[in-house]
């Protein structure tokens, strides 16, 4: 049985016009009462239709970002991306943490949808279409970011990197390397998939060792890639791609403590999604898969504000691409 603001209003033993005020923030509401009718709002996981204007009288001028981890870079560098664009046309950004913890995810993707935004930006970390689409309210202004589902109900950006990935894999082959290993995201990420593909299409057509202990799965926090490394190195791989910046310069600063030299004894393809003069000190030992994140950032503000304006537009999907530059020297 649906959850009305009803039941919301009975649990937090308030109005349903207090539940309608904090929801929406068109009056004062204390501190204490808020966090009564948000404690209620998560409990009954009450979520109301974004179709029910009588919910809403005006917009709120603001969006909410929902990202994995907000002490990344890739997603610290995106956050101000939108956030300058959003600033610029007049609206304010309230950041979300999940920690890729899709519990987190859930929680956050109520709260926002309770009427504290206009619409939300989310770099989902759930696996299921089916859970994340049961969270959002009908007509509510969403537009996925980097991370997208199979089934596209939703505006989504993101980056393609097949391409670049398969282009590097021909040429480490072409260099010599024999047995390239690479370090994905989590596995069930749309972007790690396709990147996973990209390798496995390249290694066969490239007639590299097509096996699994030459793939291993980090994530998008610190100190994940150390003991992808070291499974790695065991498997005697003369070269290594890792899909994702703060991997990259954890691996970087790992082989150095091993006295493992880039470029000479293992070739190291990085991803490059921040910007930081660290790569600058290793380009000439490297090859890199730079990541248009800047422009990531602007393009779902865009299209964020384009859904607030017209929820019922259809469906967009922008794929940007990123830059392969081949730096390695050869042996």
């Amino acid at each position: 049985m649906k959850v009305t603001i009803s039941d919301v209003a009975r649990l937090a033993g308030v109005s349903t016009a207090t539940v309608s005020h904090t929801i929406n923030n068109t009056r004062y509401v204390s501190a204490e009462t808020k966090e009564k009718v948000y404690q209620a709002i998560e409990e009954l996981g009450y979520t109301p239709d974004a179709s029910a204007r009588s919910f809403r009288t005006g917009r709120k001028q603001t969006v909410g970002f929902i990202v994995p981890d907000i002490s990344n870079k890739f997603f610290a560098t995106m956050i101000e991306s939108v956030e300058n664009y959003l600033s610029a046309h007049g609206y304010h950004l309230i950041i979300a943490n999940t920690k890729e913890d899709a519990g987190r995810e859930e929680k956050n993707l109520r709260l926002l949808t309770a009427g504290l935004v206009d619409g939300v930006l989310v770099a989902s970390t759930m696996e299921e279409f089916e859970r994340f689409d049961a969270l959002i309210p009908a007509g509510f202004p969403t537009v996925l970011v980097d991370r997208t589902f199979e089934t596209k109900r939703y505006s989504s950006i993101c980056v393609s990197n097949f391409q670049p990935i398969y282009r590097s894999v021909c040429r480490l082959a072409g260099k010599g390397a024999k047995r390239v290993g690479i370090i994905g995201g989590l596995p069930r990420l749309s972007s790690t998939k396709e990147r996973i593909s990209a390798y496995k299409e390249a290694v066969a057509d490239c007639g590299l060792p097509q096996e699994d202990a030459l793939i291993r799965y980090g994530n998008s926090m610190e100190n994940s890639a150390q003991e992808c490394l070291d499974e790695l190195l065991e498997q005697n791989c003369d070269a290594i791609i890792v899909c994702q910046g703060l991997m990259a310069s954890e691996t970087i600063f790992y082989l150095q403590e091993k006295g493992i030299r880039l470029a000479q004894d293992i070739d190291l393809v990085s991803f490059v999604d921040y910007d930081s003069n660290f790569y600058q000190l290793y380009s000439d030992q490297m090859d890199c898969i730079i990541q248009p994140v800047e422009e990531l950032g602007r393009a779902a503000g865009e299209q964020i504000l384009k859904r607030i304006e017209d929820p019922d537009a259809p469906v967009f999907e922008k794929v940007l691409t990123s830059a392969y530059k081949p730096y390695g020297l050869k042996r």
